[in-house]
């Protein structure tokens, strides 16, 4: 299949290129598009054979369910069984962006869609191409993260090309993202709110926003959860690099210490190494590659710039990665739980 690639400024959308991507989606034909978290994969989302081709392109596993991407509120009537006030409260709220709700699915949405569950997985994005390419399929559009299943997410077209070029029909390069990290998912289905994967919404602004605290799920943290996953991401190794992955966690000179010394010991192995830092202290390590993931004082500028070193450290063929620890204090929690996939849940902690 080639795959045919398509530039579209968001600020001034060529309406007939747009068109033609969402022919291509009605067709139940793969096209891959920009949102503000990363770039999705996108297929009729009440097609099961347009669904069945997302987990093929992209390797993924059947059972991990896929998230469909609306424009519109009433869009929920089409999918949803019910739809309790916190949905309409969330929504109001943070709709169009970076939060996935999970609701009791209707009869229209197929198991393909939903890797088995009873639920669906919704979000409403909020970047021009995204809600365009919607409106003009006519359908609701599931979408993953667009790249092979386990790798690094694409926040930018040419990951996406780099991954699924040949295995979809079309690429709308939009640009790099926004985000770069994918949406916050809420559990609304249970007694209690439950946060299944942290993103750029944390748990205190749903909180803020329901009045009632907002728990967060033991799997986002467990390195051995082996539940069937209700959200995307819960149960398999996401986000990795080809290269094996250590973070190390702890007081900042300790942890240059011991990187440094993890540096050396891997180069007497002759192992091309890369390290992870961040402005402040990349001058303070000597590997083969140092990378930077911006100031700690930009939390949104780490987010961003997540996928994309991982993915840099593929392209440099590093063989031994070690990185620092990124709690930082908004959306720490959503780059870790990232950066933890990534490493398989290697971490060395220093006291």
């Amino acid at each position: 299949m080639d795959t045919e690639i398509i530039k579209i400024n968001k600020d001034d959308i060529d309406e007939k290129l747009m068109e033609h991507a969402g022919e291509l989606i009605a067709k139940g034909e793969l096209v891959a598009f920009p949102t503000e978290t990363v770039y999705g994969l996108g297929g009729d989302a009440l097609d099961p054979e347009a669904s069945r081709k997302i987990y093929a392109a992209k390797g993924r596993p059947s059972d991990n369910p896929l998230i469909v991407h609306i424009s519109e509120f009433s869009d929920l009537k089409r999918i949803a069984k019910t739809i309790p006030p916190e949905a309409k409260k969330l929504s109001d709220a943070f709709w169009p962006g970076p939060l996935t709700l999970i609701l009791e699915k209707s009869e229209a949405v197929p198991d393909a869609t939903t890797g088995g569950m009873g639920t669906v997985a919704i979000r409403m994005p909020n970047h021009p191409v995204a809600l365009d390419l919607i409106r003009k399929s006519g359908c609701l559009i599931a979408a993953p993260s667009a790249n092979t299943s386990g790798r690094p997410s694409p926040t930018e077209a040419s990951h996406v090309a780099e991954d699924l070029s040949g295995k979809i029909a079309m690429i709308v390069d939009g640009g790099p993202v926004g985000i770069g990290i994918e949406s916050t998912i809420i559990d609304l289905t249970e007694s209690v709110p439950m946060v299944l994967r942290p993103g750029y919404i944390t748990p205190d602004m749903l909180s803020d926003v329901l009045g009632v605290e907002v728990v967060i799920d033991p799997g986002i943290i467990a390195a051995d959860d082996t539940r069937k996953p209700k959200a995307p991401g819960m149960k398999y190794k996401h986000y990795a690099p080809k290269a094996d992955m250590v973070i190390v966690d702890g007081p900042k000179e300790k942890v240059l210490q011991k990187i440094n010394s993890l540096v050396i010991d891997n180069r007497q192995e002759g192992k091309k190494v890369a390290v992870i830092a961040t402005e402040e202290t990349k001058e303070s390590y000597d590997a083969d590659v140092v990378l930077s993931m911006g100031s700690r004082r930009d939390e949104d500028s780490i987010a961003q710039h997540l996928y994309k070193i991982l993915r840099e450290c593929d392209d440099l063929d590093v063989e031994k990665i070690f990185s620092e620890s990124f709690s930082t204090p908004r959306i720490g929690q959503a780059i870790m739980n990232r950066m933890l996939k990534a490493a398989g849940h290697h971490v060395i902690n220093l006291d």
